[in-house]
């Protein structure tokens, strides 16, 4: 079986670092690579061990294995008060912290302006979570 070759911009792509500083990791000897030609070329196996980790796949590579999904969303509440602001903050942090069944990060800012009455909400996070906390939150206003 032969070993993959990585050129240092392939290198780069992956381990999400400057070309420069490659070619500096492998002229100092920290990173082995074979000179070919006038181009260094890094074999997987030395690539593994000098991150410790197995070769990471180009984003490319990632996005084709791993499909994935995320909504941003703004919400502002109008005619809020101090007390209902809290409970929806405390209820959408508190659902962030324990993830769904797809594992994704959920991300959860609040903002209360009192002199307007206003409720800002931020999520960002996948499909269902969002959903999810969105049927929550509609939940807290409507009573």
């Amino acid at each position: 079986m032969t070993d993959r070759l990585y050129s240092v911009d392939e290198v780069a792509e992956r381990l999400g670092l400057h070309v420069r500083t490659v070619r500096g990791y492998v002229r100092d000897g920290k990173l082995p690579a074979t000179r070919i030609g006038k181009q260094y070329r890094i074999a997987a196996t030395d690539l593994e061990a000098f991150t410790g980790l197995p070769a990471p796949g180009s984003p490319r590579e990632s996005v084709a294995r791993h499909p994935y999904s995320e909504a941003s969303t703004i919400i502002e509440v109008d005619a809020v008060d101090p007390g209902t602001a809290d409970r929806v903050s405390t209820l959408l942090t508190g659902a962030a912290a324990t993830r769904g069944p797809d594992g994704q990060p959920l991300r959860v800012q609040t903002f209360h302006d009192r002199e307007r009455a206003r409720l800002k909400v931020i999520l960002v996070g996948g499909l269902g979570d969002t959903a999810r906390l969105l049927e929550y939150m509609e939940g807290v206003l409507a009573s």
